[in-house]
């Protein structure tokens, strides 16, 4: 069915107005960052993680707008991409993973908004895509248990051979199919769905290849892929926040703080990334995205 004739016109208005709007936000989430060791009540977020220096914030500021950027449009790469990073930057675990949740998590509800309100998913008259969301975030929660009990009993090298070649086999197939129209396959979600609540639980990364590429693979839009992975994967950010305060775990607030400003200013471009690319063009991307962090997780595997 031939678009309607408006939407050629609209989309460069949308884009101009978007890019204006997102050039004063830009403006205005840098300078707070500068401005955060001056701000009242900041000593006490920072108190939470030492050695913030107002480089180091304006660092992990960028680092999230281009992760989550990637991520927002992609389905995928934010957590796999940043983790390593924030490593290397001298932070502990027990602060980046949490810290990322919370971005995650505030992003990914964001992220949802912004694709619906582009068109790029409907998730008020589209009940394949609602129910998708709903089965991912529910299938989240037994993959975490399930991770705990394999993680006692089975060789992680075997674990992570298993869910790289799953990675790199589902961005193949997204490129071999990128023309194909794919009938879709609600057990297709399942299976994948289940593996990367796994993956999830037991690494804190690799759930955005698995969910968004598996997607394409069962028969849902590229688009629509990328913004239901972005709302289920917020979901089970949710649960694993829950689950580090019920533990009695502290939240490091001052890397949470810049990492959820940059990751939040990335969403208003990202989504209209995804509006402005053709269907073939974001599956290609999706399953390129997917063969490279597959074949990354391998080679770290056997580095």
């Amino acid at each position: 069915m031939q678009a309607p004739a408006f939407s050629a016109i609209a989309l460069p208005s949308l884009t101009s107005r978007r890019t204006r709007l997102w050039l004063l936000l830009a403006a205005g989430a840098f300078a707070t960052v500068v401005a955060l060791g001056h701000l009242p009540g900041w000593t006490v977020v920072a108190d939470s993680t030492p050695g913030l220096s107002t480089p180091l914030l304006l660092a992990i500021f960028m680092a999230a707008l281009a992760c989550e950027y990637m991520d927002s449009s992609m389905g995928m790469g934010y957590g796999t991409t940043l983790a390593p990073l924030l490593l290397l930057a001298g932070f502990a675990p027990l602060q980046i993973v949490p810290a990322i949740l919370i971005s995650e998590l505030m992003t990914g509800l964001a992220a949802g908004l912004l694709h619906q309100r582009d068109g790029n998913v409907d998730f008020l008259r589209d009940a394949q895509a609602r129910r998708t969301v709903w089965l991912l975030a529910l299938l989240s929660g037994v993959g975490a248990l399930l991770a705990v009990w394999v993680a006692v009993s089975v060789s992680k090298f075997w674990l992570g051979l298993f869910i790289s070649g799953i990675v790199v086999a589902m961005g193949v197939i997204v490129l071999a199919t990128r023309n194909r129209q794919i009938p879709f396959h609600a057990g297709g979600i399942v299976a994948i769905g289940a593996v990367a609540a796994f993956n999830k639980g037991l690494s804190g990364g690799g759930y955005g290849p698995l969910v968004t590429a598996g997607q394409v693979v069962s028969g849902l839009s590229a688009k629509s892929a990328v913004a239901v992975t972005s709302v289920a994967e917020s979901l089970t950010c949710l649960i694993g926040v829950l689950g580090y305060l019920a533990a009695g775990k502290s939240i490091a607030w001052g890397l949470a703080v810049p990492l959820t400003l940059g990751a939040l200013l990335s969403v208003p471009m990202a989504t209209l990334t995804v509006r402005r690319l053709s269907e073939a063009t974001m599956r290609g991307l999706v399953g390129g995205v997917t063969l490279v962090l597959g074949g990354v997780a391998l080679l770290k595997l056997f580095g």
